[in-house]
């Protein structure tokens, strides 16, 4: 695989029973570049190791004063001076290469999971640590790929050279091959210290990443409350842990490195001092003790490859964990049995609520967390969600003791039965078609940086347009204030870009545009969690009479307790402790059902115990007056 090729049509299957599972998968996807590596590896370090010899051997001619065999020496390292140059060049690239795709190949898988989990990827895992996966944890584990052909090549061309000085000079040779093992294995009693230290510092580094996330995300609401320096003490802590932790890591790797040097300058010492001996007494030559003592000085090289491997290990096994902890989620979704994607009523078994194909639906829910659950519900995300809640992230580790997976479809699927379009499951629709069917717009949509072109380039049917998709939303002061905000696009407010997550515009201005994205895709079914809780009376009066308007012959459910927007609805549904209580028109309600009555009206049970039911008329024609003023 080359860079050029990216992406991969298939970054595959990956094994998350665990990290070490994982990074092991990785690197058998990538063999046939480990390969080629090791083997650009093994040239640059054979040549390497061909150098002492050719030294020794032109030193001897000195001694000798031999014309010739100096020549021959110096055409020798010439040439060894060739091939180090292409086989560090290659190795280099290659090692690289290895990095570069591995990292691309858990980006895309990490890509395709986001894709297949939608909106429930940040409840089952925090957003900390989904942007330290796919950011840094992405590096480290390709930093451990890269590496790992170059220990290969390194650990071979070790072998190689101590099994040569043996051959070539068995009373120094000997010495030398004996303490190799030594030198590589003295630090493994420190590594696994080491590891738990670094192990500490990322999950350090990761808390305070999502701190910062969520401290940036809220930041507008900290300024109204005046919390900044609270989030902004908490921070320096957290930074300040990082710190220490950071330095309580280095210190162990340093007294790695620190053995490192040690032990292999006391080999060379003496090896000088032993060889000097064997020199004095004429057991063997001066030019035989510079080729022994060039290769146990070049023996450190390759050494240093078993220090980095550990260290890439010890880095990438925790991160190759956290990515194996969002790989390991999953959408449990049953055999697909329907081939097009289905059309008629939008119910919910569960609860009971009915949303008559071609009818605006309004839902009232009296607590707005259970809104929230049943609106990603009806978008087929149960599983996504409260599943996964009891099950958290844990689904890798449950893998690994031999317990059995919360989210396996087997389980999950008899927990909950599935929200039903036209009498068919969503659970048994293929993804891509279940979200052609159905689409949720929850009570706090996120813009995407990029201009407002992009942002409405989304997948759609085609019937609505993007002009009446933002006349619908009432968008024209959000275009109005594009165009004077875009200097450089000649006051084109949809080539004017948006800043991330949309901060630069007020909560109603992002809802009314996250609205009109909505609206553009033109769904089968369209659930709006709140759709206009940011904007003032008028407004959403308007935007209340555009969706009804927009969409027409086609399913929509909104879940408010605005009584301008109910008042709008061909029927309301009222949610009480998860089952639907009253189902009727709004002004019906009002006057038949307390409960109802409580929740639009904002009254209390002890009001309502009070109320007499002349009070209770007179309180209902006064609403209705307002409403009809409005």
């Amino acid at each position: 695989m080359q860079i050029r090729d990216l992406p991969y049509s298939d970054p595959g299957d990956p094994d998350v029973r665990s990290g070490p599972r994982f990074l092991v998968w990785l690197g058998r996807k990538q063999l046939r570049g480990q390969l080629k590596s090791m083997s650009w590896g093994l040239l640059h370090q054979c040549s390497l190791a061909g150098l002492p010899p050719a030294v020794g051997f032109a030193v001897q001619a000195v001694v000798d004063r031999s014309g010739s065999r100096l020549a021959w020496a110096g055409g020798l390292m010439a040439v060894l001076g060739v091939l180090i140059a292409l086989g560090d060049t290659m190795l280099h690239r290659t090692a690289v290469t290895n990095w570069i795709t591995a990292a691309a190949r858990v980006q895309q898988l990490l890509a395709r999971k986001t894709a297949e989990l939608g909106a429930a990827l940040t409840r089952r895992v925090a957003a900390g640590e989904v942007v330290a996966v796919s950011t840094g944890d992405v590096e480290k584990i390709g930093w451990f790929v890269e590496a790992l052909s170059r220990f290969a090549a390194a650990a071979a061309a070790l072998v190689l050279i101590c099994v040569g000085l043996i051959l070539y000079l068995p009373s120094l040779g000997v010495l030398v091959a004996l303490s190799m093992p030594l030198l590589a294995l003295a630090v493994l009693p420190l590594l696994p210290r080491a590891t738990r230290r670094a192990d500490l510092q990322r999950e350090k580094a990761g808390k305070a990443t999502e701190l910062a996330s969520d401290t940036v995300a809220g930041l507008r609401v900290l300024r109204g409350i005046g919390g900044e320096e609270l989030f902004l003490g908490r921070y320096r802590r957290a930074s300040q842990e990082v710190r220490k932790a950071a330095v309580r890591s280095a210190r162990m790797w340093s007294l790695i490195s620190a053995i490192q040097v040690l032990l292999p300058g006391m080999l060379l010492i003496s090896l000088v001092v032993y060889g000097a001996t064997l020199v004095r007494d004429g057991r063997i030559e001066v030019g035989q003790l510079v080729t022994v003592y060039s290769a146990a000085s070049l023996l450190l090289f390759p050494l240093r490859h078993f220090e980095e491997i550990a260290m890439a290990y010890s880095f990438s096994r925790p991160s190759a964990q956290r990515a194996v902890r969002v790989l390991s989620l999953r959408r449990t979704v049953q055999p697909s049995t329907v081939d097009a994607t289905p059309a008629g009523d939008l119910y919910d078994p569960v609860t009971g609520l009915m949303a008559p194909a071609g009818l605006f639906t309004a839902v009232v829910c009296g607590d707005p967390d259970e809104a929230g659950r049943l609106a990603e519900r009806l978008g087929g995300h149960a599983h996504a969600s409260a599943d996964a809640d009891r099950a958290g992230i844990g689904a890798a580790d449950s893998a690994e003791s031999g317990a059995p997976d919360p989210t396996d479809d087997a389980t999950t699927a008899q927990k909950t039965p599935s929200v039903l379009l036209g009498g068919v499951p969503l659970d048994e629709l293929p993804l891509d078609s279940a979200r052609t069917a159905v689409l949720v717009q929850d009570k706090d949509p996120v813009l995407l940086s990029g201009t407002l072109r992009e942002l409405l380039d989304v997948p759609s049917s085609g019937r609505v347009t993007t002009e009446d998709a933002l006349s619908a939303a009432q968008c024209g002061d959000v275009l109005d204030s594009l165009a004077q905000a875009s200097v450089a696009t000649d006051g084109d407010p949809m080539t004017t870009r948006i800043t991330e997550r949309g901060r630069s515009l007020s909560g109603g201005q992002r809802q009314r545009l996250a609205l009109a994205r909505s609206l553009v895709t033109d769904p089968e079914a369209l659930v709006l969690d709140e759709p206009t809780s940011a904007v003032d009376s008028h407004t959403e009066a308007r935007v209340a009479a555009g969706i009804k308007a927009l969409r027409q012959g086609r399913t929509t459910v909104a879940f408010a307790s605005s009584p301008l927007l109910l008042d709008l609805a061909d029927r309301v549904v009222l949610v009480h402790r998860g089952t639907v209580v009253a189902v009727g028109a709004h002004r019906e309600l009002l006057r038949t059902d307390p409960r109802y009555r409580a929740v639009v009206t904002r009254d209390t049970d002890d009001e309502i115990a009070v109320l007499t039911s002349q009070d209770a008329i007179k309180r209902i024609k006064t609403i209705e007056e307002i409403e009809e003023r409005a």
